[in-house]
């Protein structure tokens, strides 16, 4: 049977399609959410990543009534780095909100997430936001789309998806497109009925099965500090109430009873309590202290055991070590190989699509009942992925040094395989010879090129993950900050021989250990860009600049000048420094080669080499 009171969906789009905002209005709408002075721009972003980088990293829940029916909305990353929420998170809705840009089209992520939602069989409600915005044709968006549709085999029901048209920053949706441009140029108040009532009717109840045994796999955690591990799914069978039996299965089959200690379901944004959910509510229930993603809860006489939800291989993989320069333990306040193993151990719970072992292989959980080993193998699905894990454990107090990315192989047959990604660039036709020559260096095959009216080059590529490690930031200085990228794992194939060297850079790194000041930084800045100003703490084999030429120079850039009989030590010509090239997380990733590291501090982000001894490198390499 089907509960008509309830309907489940997901929010995908690809990143800053307006997903996040077109949610804010259906919560304001339903009175879900006041909207008052105190409630922040993005209701649903709540992370402090996410609101600075406006994109959504970890899926949310939330719920509204809407003439009597719950709507529960589940938030989606946009993302491919957290393809893993998407993959887990889909499992819990029985239909999609897909949001589509007037302007850009369907996005790599798009295809990602559409492909993932279209093969669990849901159907989906295509939603062409902002249109109010220059630019924008939401006709051969509608073409475009119903094109990614065809391509990715969706049956003809699901090809027979309804149209919605919305700006989600006017908080307004209608199913004509002109009545709705009318709406916002005569400024209308605020009003997504049409979106609720395309849900109502387009978006299938879930199914249920109310006298089978309970039954529900856990797709989701949450931690709460008086009620500790909630697992959160969505109950296929049965029913549960507070305080029952139920058993917990794991995917290898062990069991382990307990008792619901507290249920919760979602009201507007937040958790409440209950006394009894059903099948078809979205639940997050209490009672297992080391409750796990994949595992299933049902009723302990009549066991169920449902399948647990696949999740991709990761693709990059860097080292996670406890700092060792020589300012560590300055700054932060979780500085030891145990402290980093437990916090990488609390991650793994929660952030199904990493995977973390010590040097040797092992798995984490042995080494942390050994306490042997100072750094850690993490892998994950892109360097975004692994860098927002590492700026969440910078911003706890964490002080720890993480080495270059690098492509993880696989062996098939016989023959050694590597990831390859399709990666889109949208630049301006002026730059378009300075792309084409970088992708063309990397290994990239260009799969598709067009040229839109306003003078824009759009190309696809299929290019090893190799090649995309540090193109980003090279494609921005060469286009002037004008270039637009994004990229989708593919699949792995033959690995093949690529240009190793375009990624190779040389460094400006300090030969003493001080305080910079500006007449050493004078000397240094002729060499190339400086990544310090004046009056900063280094040390010897700190990277204070990259180098004009591909080779490394020691510098002293804490070198004052002299007091003579002639001169004294402050009167000479004005000396001015460049600014400063600011180093970021993201930069640094891509900035550094194989024998450097990125030291991440509460406060600081230095690049240094392994080897911090100028004579001990030159020996090393050598070697």
């Amino acid at each position: 049977m089907k509960r008509d009171n309830i309907r489940n969906i997901a929010i995908i789009a690809h990143v800053d399609h307006g997903k996040t905002t077109l949610v804010d209005a259906m919560l304001k709408q339903t009175q879900t959410v006041k909207d008052n002075a105190e409630v922040k721009d993005l209701i649903m972003d709540s992370m402090d990543l996410e609101r600075e980088r406006g994109i959504t990293i970890r899926a949310k829940n939330a719920s509204l009534i809407y003439n009597g029916t719950k709507i529960n909305i589940v938030d989606t990353p946009g993302h491919a780095d957290f393809g893993g929420e998407v993959e887990r998170t889909l499992r819990m809705a029985d239909g999609v909100l897909l949001l589509v840009d007037a302007k850009e089209g369907p996005m790599p992520q798009t295809k990602f997430v559409l492909k993932k939602a279209l093969e669990l069989g849901l159907k989906a409600i295509v939603v062409i936001n902002k249109v109010d915005k220059d630019g924008s044709d939401s006709e051969h968006t509608i073409n475009h789309t119903f094109d990614l549709f065809v391509k990715l085999n969706a049956t003809d029901e699901q090809l027979d998806f309804p149209i919605i048209y919305a700006s989600g920053v006017k908080g307004l949706a209608d199913t004509n497109l002109e009545t709705l441009k009318t709406k916002i140029a005569t400024g209308a108040e605020p009003d997504v009925t049409p979106l609720f009532e395309s849900i109502i009717k387009n978006i299938p109840a879930p199914d249920v099965k109310p006298e089978d045994p309970f039954a529900m796999l856990v797709l989701a955690l949450v931690y709460d500090n008086y009620k500790g591990k909630l697992g959160i799914g969505k109950i296929v069978s049965g029913s549960v109430k507070k305080g029952q039996n139920i058993l917990r299965v794991k995917p290898d089959g062990s069991k382990t009873p307990s008792k619901a200690s507290s249920l919760q379901m979602y009201i507007g944004l937040k958790p409440a309590d209950v006394e009894n959910a059903e099948a078809g509510d979205i639940v997050a229930i209490a009672g297992f202290d080391d409750i796990s993603i994949g595992e299933t809860i049902t009723d302990p006489v009549n066991p169920i055991h449902l399948e647990p939800v696949e999740i991709e291989p990761p693709t990059i993989k860097m080292t996670f070590g406890v700092n060792t320069s020589p300012f560590a333990g300055k700054e932060g306040k979780f500085v030891t190989s145990r402290q980093l193993r437990d916090r990488l151990l609390k991650e793994l719970e929660v952030n199904v699509a990493l995977k973390v072992e010590s040097m040797d292989g092992a798995p984490l959980s042995a080494v942390a009942s050994s306490g042997g080993g100072e750094s850690f193998l993490v892998s994950g699905r892109g360097e975004l992925h692994l860098g927002i894990l590492v700026e969440t454990m910078r911003r706890e107090g964490f002080e720890l040094q993480v080495s270059q990315p690098q492509v993880i192989y696989h062996e098939k047959d016989g023959v050694k395989m590597e990831p390859y990604e399709v990666t889109t660039i949208n630049v301006p036709s002026e730059y378009q010879g300075s792309v084409i020559e970088e992708m063309g260096k990397r290994g990239g095959e260009l799969q598709h090129m067009d040229s839109s009216s306003n003078n824009e080059l759009h190309a696809e590529y299929l290019i090893p993950t190799r090649g995309l490690i540090g193109l980003k930031n090279l494609l921005l200085t060469r286009t002037r900050g004008t270039v637009i990228m994004n990229n989708l794992f593919d699949s792995y194939k033959p690995v093949h021989d690529i240009d190793t060297h375009v990624n190779d850079h040389g460094s400006l790194i300090s030969s003493e250990t001080g305080v910079s000041n500006a007449y050493g930084l004078n000397n240094a800045q002729e060499r190339g860009i400086l990544f310090i100003g004046p009056a900063v703490d280094v040390y010897e084999g700190m990277v204070v600049g990259r180098n004009a030429l591909d080779s490394d120079i020691e510098l002293n850039v804490c070198k004052t000048k002299k007091l003579t009989n002639i001169r004294s030590s402050g009167t000479d010509e004005a000396i001015i420094l460049t600014p400063a090239r600011p180093v970021e997380l993201d930069f640094a990733l891509e900035y550094i080669g194989p024998d450097e590291l990125v030291e991440v501090t509460p406060k600081s982000i230095r690049i240094r080499k392994k080897v911090l001894n100028a004579t001990e490198r030159k020996r090393s390499e050598r070697k």
